[in-house]
């Protein structure tokens, strides 16, 4: 118990240091990536919506998430 309490600190201590080495100028820009990224991954989910084939909407949403992300998925993963 006393080690998972020490870890939790741990953990939001290094969270919290994390934080504080962005300037505020790269916080912007980290909001914006994100902020482009959940878009790029609405727009996919309204193409499935659509029926398109997947491998459309996959292509579409990579095309969107260049430069932003990491990974094929946007910097997003789930199972099916």
């Amino acid at each position: 118990m006393k080690k998972t309490a020490l870890w939790l600190a741990l953990s939001a201590c290094m969270s919290t240091a994390a934080l504080a080495q962005h300037s505020d100028q790269e916080m912007k820009e980290d909001i914006q990536r994100h902020r482009a990224m959940a878009a790029a991954h609405e727009s996919a989910a309204k193409c499935l919506e659509t029926r398109k084939d997947e491998k459309v909407c996959m292509a579409e949403l990579q095309a969107a998430c260049r430069g932003l992300a990491i990974g094929k998925y946007c910097g997003m993963k789930h199972a099916h």
